[in-house]
């Protein structure tokens, strides 16, 4: 199967994902392929147990089956995001203000990408309601510069882990 027609199943079954998810006390944060593997990563405020899990993947397995989810083989791996996590929705950056993150951006001006590591330092939502025309500001907290980035230049996002 062509990978766009998997992520394409993907997309049609993400809202029942969510939904299993929230019925385990949990939310979907985040929902990759990599080749056969479907990734999921889910969250709660107290932390994912190996238990959570556990019920995720069962009950989704279940669920991709009856949908006939896919026409081969695949894994299903079903995480917490992990102390790195990534930050994928403007609500991650608004969530994780004042934390250390490695941001990987387009730069608007030049169309160079480059690599911010600072402080997160604040979101402004889009006047116009689209999400990926919010800006996000960062800190640098060695210099003290300021940078303000679009959304939508911003190619990855990930929390750093501090000590």
């Amino acid at each position: 199967m062509a990978a766009s027609r998997f992520q394409s199943q993907l997309d049609e079954v993400l809202p029942e994902i969510a939904e299993i998810a929230s019925a385990a006390g949990c939310e979907l944060v985040h929902a990759e392929l990599k080749g056969n593997t479907l990734c999921l990563f889910i969250d709660r405020p107290e932390g994912v147990t190996l238990a959570d899990c556990e019920r995720v993947s069962r009950e989704t397995s279940s669920f991709l089956d009856v949908a006939e989810f896919g026409t081969g083989r695949y894994v299903l791996e079903v995480s917490s995001p992990g102390l790195d996590r990534g930050l994928y929705r403007p609500a991650d950056y608004q969530r994780f203000a004042g934390r250390l993150a490695r941001v990987k951006l387009v730069d608007a001006e030049t169309g160079k990408r480059r690599t911010v590591v600072a402080r997160l330092a604040g979101l402004a939502p889009a006047v116009d309601g689209r999400p990926e025309e919010g800006e996000v500001t960062l800190t640098d907290e060695r210099t003290g510069e300021r940078t303000i980035v679009r959304l939508g230049d911003i190619v990855e996002a990930r929390l750093e882990i501090e000590l």
